[in-house]
């Protein structure tokens, strides 16, 4: 048979040496080289726990020693050794006892009588990789809770059945001014405004069931004071003792939107104006060149021959159709001008526009159609 060579370092809690000869030998059947100590009593434990700096992998316990035993030695024993496993070997048979026993923090219960070597060398490597396993899981839990509480976006923890919060943190305390007992008192809800309730349980209505993935969205919250702002939502399904629930992340982007609007705005801006502009260079400048030439060629009707004049009125048409094409197009550049800009304001931009060098007067012809027109003000 391969034995363990694992270097085990253990403890038995043994009075009896009989018995203490019994389990060493079971441990040397299945262990290469166990480091075994040995205790007689509760008063000695006490010392090599304090005295030696030994981290144990499994503590083996008599339920009878002379300074202790049963229910006191358990309760004892518990609080002195925390970081290894602790195995019960003891001759009573008592269900009820070794029922509680595992409730007080003992890792397994053995019979001495019933006892071999390979049920001893199960139980501590069970109760061994059980131990680790449940270290692990607290060492996250210990990291997940730091990292909740110590996350500058504000988190929290809701039952998926009831909506009611169940954990906040800091941030959330503080970006949406109630304490933790007034969010302990309030569903998911109660940060929303009047307006947004029904979208939200529409949601739930038709995912919160089958939740199986992390959940994004974007949603308005209200704080304590009232204040409502933007909020970018990061949900993910948790289980904890079988009962779902949904861990939050909430991202305030409300000043992020009005950056971004202010931006876009001034994209569009910026591209309303080179329109307008390049709009204004093809009507004013395009055009009159259109114009001039057209006058230019006018002036050579009367010098053409008769056979030449078809050719010549084409030509006409086609300046004409140009210069139609240009103006539609110089005004399809620039729309906005119009819709954005009062009626004085065009009007000083279309003088300030024109080529005088002397005055003049204007006269302002409104259409009978526009007249018509209902304004929105």
């Amino acid at each position: 048979m391969t034995k363990d060579k694992k270097p085990y370092t253990i403890l038995v809690i043994e009075d009896n040496l009989g018995d203490f000869t019994i389990v060493e030998e079971f441990l040397l059947e299945q262990i290469l080289i166990p480091t075994i100590f040995r205790a007689i009593n509760f008063k000695e434990t006490e010392h090599i726990i304090a005295n030696n700096n030994i981290n144990f992998d499994v503590v083996l316990l008599d339920l009878s020693l002379p300074d202790k035993s049963e229910v006191n030695l358990v309760i004892s024993i518990t609080k002195l050794i925390t970081n290894c496993p602790i195995i019960i070997l003891t001759g009573f048979t008592d269900i009820d006892f070794s029922i509680k026993s595992i409730s007080l923090g003992i890792a397994d219960y053995l019979l001495k009588d019933d006892l071999t070597a390979t049920m001893l060398y199960k139980s501590i490597i069970y109760t061994i990789q059980r131990k680790k396993a449940i270290n692990e899981l607290k060492e996250s839990e210990k990291r997940y809770s730091n990292l909740f509480h110590a996350s500058p976006l504000p988190m929290w923890v809701y039952d998926i059945e009831t909506l009611r919060f169940v954990q906040v943190n800091n941030a959330a305390i503080k970006h949406y001014g109630y304490t933790e007992t007034e969010f302990l008192n309030m569903t998911i809800l109660d940060i929303r405004p009047d307006d947004e309730i029904e979208k939200v349980i529409e949601i739930f209505e038709d995912k919160s069931r089958h939740i199986t993935g992390i959940f994004k969205g974007n949603f308005k919250h209200q704080k304590k004071s009232g204040e409502l702002i933007d909020v970018e939502i990061s949900s993910t399904p948790l289980i904890i003792s079988n009962k779902q629930f949904i861990s939050v992340i909430a991202n305030d982007i409300t000043e992020k939107n009005r950056y971004e609007q202010k931006i876009t705005k001034a994209i569009i801006k910026t591209q309303e104006d080179e329109r307008y502009e390049v709009g204004t260079e093809l009507h004013d400048n395009v055009c009159q060149i259109l114009a001039t030439s057209k006058i230019r060629f006018k002036m050579l009707e009367k010098l053409l021959p008769e056979t030449e004049l078809p050719k010549f009125i084409d030509g006409i048409k086609y300046m004409d159709l140009a210069f139609k094409e240009i103006r539609n197009l110089s005004h399809r550049l620039a729309p906005s001008f119009l819709s954005d800009t009062s009626i004085a304001d065009a009007c000083k931009t279309l003088f300030s526009s024109l080529n005088i060098d002397h005055e003049c007067t204007l006269v302002l012809c409104i259409d009978d159609d526009f007249k018509a027109l209902k304004t929105s003000k």
